[in-house]
């Protein structure tokens, strides 16, 4: 069984009683467990999740009604974050750090606790995020932080995000891209290649101005934003996969709220490299 890119779908819920990951299962009996992969130990194969009469699998259903859920409070919180800091621009800082943090520390708090399907955790994020890249949107679109491009840019980073994901949905069903190990491998370790760039980056700014260059706008940072966009892209393939493996182990329908905090997760990760990008070509 694979394993994914994003570290939310990673921890999800064991089933009692075995040493396995139930949600990622096979209803294949006789399947042999597969080996570690990067130093974790993989998903042995399970029988269906099952507790009671009362218990009810997940379904895809589940899955687009609690995703679209937690989509709905962090678009509702962005639009207030957006309001409030087209009124008072001081407030676009504390915004964007409070937010991001509070989003970061959420997600470790999730993931390491193994509370991905928690609801209130999971709209907490849909929150924090949303008063994260509404201010971050605004900082990015208004002159008065020298962004360009308006609430127009806003809208076609969104509808840019939206079409990707669909786009990598209809990839996925349609199995014109497999998701296999080697593929898994070779998108986590461009995650990890990522991560460290963007810190070398960060630590290089203190000392020259503008650090590695992969975030000043110029034709390094506009390539390394398409490389963040692609990754972004083909993590959403193992999401999908992941999720689709949840709903085959009939896994409890409550873990469809972590299969929306993963999906969360990429897509906010997408629209910000998109974002990025799109202001990149209107700063020209």
């Amino acid at each position: 069984m694979r394993t994914t890119s994003n570290p939310v779908f990673r921890n999800l819920p064991k089933q009692e009683g075995s040493g396995g990951y139930a949600s990622f299962g096979s209803t294949t009996a006789g399947a042999a467990q597969v080996t570690q992969q990067f130093g974790q130990p993989q998903y042995t194969q399970a029988e269906p999740y099952r507790t009671g009469p009362d218990y009810r699998s997940m379904t895809i259903d589940d899955v687009v009604t609690k995703t679209g859920v937690t989509l709905g409070v962090l678009t509702v919180s962005a639009i207030i974050s957006y309001f409030l800091v087209s009124n008072n621009a001081n407030l676009a800082g504390p915004l964007v750090i409070g937010g991001g943090l509070v989003g970061l520390v959420l997600v470790l708090v999730a993931t390491f606790g193994r509370k991905m399907d928690n609801p209130g955790i999971v709209l907490a994020y849909a929150v924090a995020e949303g008063l994260f890249l509404g201010a971050l949107s605004f900082m990015f679109t208004d002159i008065t932080f020298g962004g360009v491009g308006g609430a127009a840019l806003i809208a076609q980073a969104v509808l840019g995000t939206f079409g990707v994901f669909f786009g990598m949905l209809v990839v996925y069903k349609t199995g014109a891209i497999r998701v296999t190990p080697r593929l898994t491998r070779m998108i986590i370790g461009a995650l990890i290649g990522v991560v460290v760039l963007v810190l070398g980056n960060v630590i290089a700014s203190f000392f020259t101005e503008g650090g590695l260059g992969l975030r000043d706008g110029g034709p390094l940072a506009i390539i390394f934003s398409l490389v963040c966009i692609g990754i972004a892209a083909f993590s959403f393939l193992l999401d999908f996969d992941a999720a689709d493996q949840l709903i085959r182990a009939q896994a409890p329908e409550k873990a469809a709220w972590g299969v929306a905090f993963g999906l969360t997760v990429t897509l906010v990760w997408l629209y910000v490299e998109i974002l990025r990008l799109l202001s990149y070509f209107n700063s020209d």
